[in-house]
């Protein structure tokens, strides 16, 4: 039985934003932000905020109990400051937020008390789209059959 832990992060979540394409919609805001205080433009890609929450949803299946605080700074990156010296910036907590949010409302996370944590549905979810990465991969390289 193969798990989200064997597939490689990126196939997991290109496949996990495409299933969560067909059940989340994009909010009206999402063309004009920027994905942290560390970025000067926002993000190309046009289906980029279901790939966010693809990876949040990994991540809190991966971290779990994760706080936005603590997402937010997994999102980060470094702030140029001209000549000054490089400081951490946070992502945007209000991307985190919503996407926390709009998974919450189809089942797949829950809140506690700590954080969010995976619920049972947000495993089946996982564990089906590694299924169908694991085939994608095994097509594309056959010597890793052996370790799936």
């Amino acid at each position: 039985m193969v798990n989200f832990k064997d597939i490689p992060p990126e196939m997991l979540i290109k496949e996990l934003s495409s299933r969560l394409s067909k059940e989340i919609e994009e909010p009206k805001w999402a063309k004009e932000v920027k994905t942290g205080q560390h970025k000067e433009r926002g993000p190309n890609d046009v289906n980029w905020y279901y790939m966010r929450v693809a990876s949040v949803l990994r991540k809190v299946a991966v971290n779990s109990p994760i706080g936005i605080e603590k997402l937010a700074s997994e999102y980060g990156g470094k702030v140029d400051r001209g000549s000054k010296a490089h400081h951490a910036g946070k992502g945007s907590r209000k991307i985190l937020r919503n996407a926390l949010q709009d998974l919450e409302k189809l089942g797949y996370v829950l809140k506690n008390k700590k954080g969010r944590t995976l619920s049972s549905a947000g495993a089946k979810l996982l564990n089906s789209a590694a299924v169908n990465a694991a085939g994608q991969l095994k097509e594309s390289v056959p010597s890793i059959e052996k370790y799936l």
